[in-house]
Formats: C-alpha cells, structure tokens, sequence
C-alpha cells in the first residue's frame, strides 16, 4: 500500500507543566520541572497526531527512534508548545524534526522517526 505523505505536514500541541510532568514525578531526576521523558512524549504525540488524519482507516504510527536535545528546565505552571515538521517519508518511514519552546524560547529540538503500520496486524504479530 502507498502512503503518499509529503514532507511538510506540520503539528503543534501546547500543554501546561503540571506536578505529574516533572523529572521528580517521572522519576528521571529530582528536581520539579518539566522532565526530558515528557518533553520526548510531546514531541512524540505532536509528529503522531499531525499525520494521523492522512492516513487510511486502520493505520496508525508507531515510534521507533528520538534523538534529541533537552536545552532548558522549564519550571511547573509554564507552557511548552511543540512543533513537528515531517522532513521525509521514505514508504512507510517516516522522519520528523520537533521542537519544543516555553516562554523564554527553544527547550529542546530533534528528530524523531515513526513507521506506518495496521494496527491490528502490529498486535497480532506481537501476540504470536
């Protein structure tokens, strides 16, 4: 099947730093502010989420690779706003470069790569 995706689709999500996405609550440090794991599942959604209408019914992403940069702490309370840029969709690989950014600016920036796959397939392939 052909997904024909091109390079340019775009995503942005924006979410509060709240007690539950700090490195204490991850357990990923011990300081309270917003975690890497929370940033790299931001980033994640974002590249995800932009895709996901341009697919057909019964395929989703899934991710498999995240290489990033975690630049800045941002503290509880403030807002994080992600942005995704599919950057090749090579079948059904695809890559993105994300960007995360508060009020102060840029946190975090990378790469981030998804496959499409069918979802049911993908789980009963996992339950042989």
């Amino acid at each position: 099947m052909e997904f024909n995706l091109a390079p340019g689709i775009k995503g942005e999500m924006k979410i509060s730093v709240t007690a539950d996405k700090t490195a204490t609550a991850y357990g990923s440090g011990t300081v309270d502010v917003f975690a890497t794991p929370a940033m790299i599942a931001l980033m994640e959604q974002t590249a995800m989420e932009s895709v996901a209408p341009a697919l057909p019914e019964a395929y989703v992403t899934v991710g498999t690779e995240v290489s990033v940069k975690h630049f800045k702490a941002t503290l509880p309370g403030e807002e994080v706003t992600c942005h995704s840029e599919l950057l090749r969709a090579e079948g059904k690989k695809l890559v993105f470069e994300v960007e995360a950014s508060d009020s102060s600016g840029t946190i975090g920036k990378g790469t981030h790569t998804r496959y499409i796959v069918d979802k049911q397939k993908f789980i009963d392939n996992l339950l042989k």
